[in-house]
């Protein structure tokens, strides 16, 4: 019997709350109106889903970047070498300089007036 009481308590009390939410959001026309239970829940799981994607997000980009911090320590520092000179090899090419085409002018124009 005492758990029948407490039951119908929780109900009375249950009602009682989903009324004043009611009377709340609706006012005088409360009783042509109801939330739907279904719509709290659904915003409640799309905010839930957005957070869950922002924390994969950070995870991969936290990830990410440590894995670039790693391989940049276990890189050996790179030296230059010495590039061989050009006559310590017969089958290189000498250097590039200026075109052996003589420099030839260009006539300049002067604007009419």
């Amino acid at each position: 019997m005492p758990r029948e009481y407490n039951n119908q308590i929780i109900e009375s009390v249950s009602v009682r709350r989903q009324r004043l939410r009611d009377a709340a959001l609706f006012g005088a026309d409360r009783a042509r109106h109801s939330l739907d239970e279904g719509v709290g829940k659904l915003f409640a799981s799309v905010a839930l889903a957005a957070v869950i994607c922002a924390g994969c997000v950070g995870w991969s980009f936290i990830d990410r970047e440590l894995a670039k911090e790693k391989q940049q320590q276990n890189q050996p520092a790179q030296t230059v070498a010495p590039s061989p000179s050009p006559s310590a090899t017969s089958s290189a090419t000498p250097p590039r300089t200026q075109s052996t085409r003589p420099a030839t002018k260009r006539p300049t124009t002067t604007p009419s007036r």
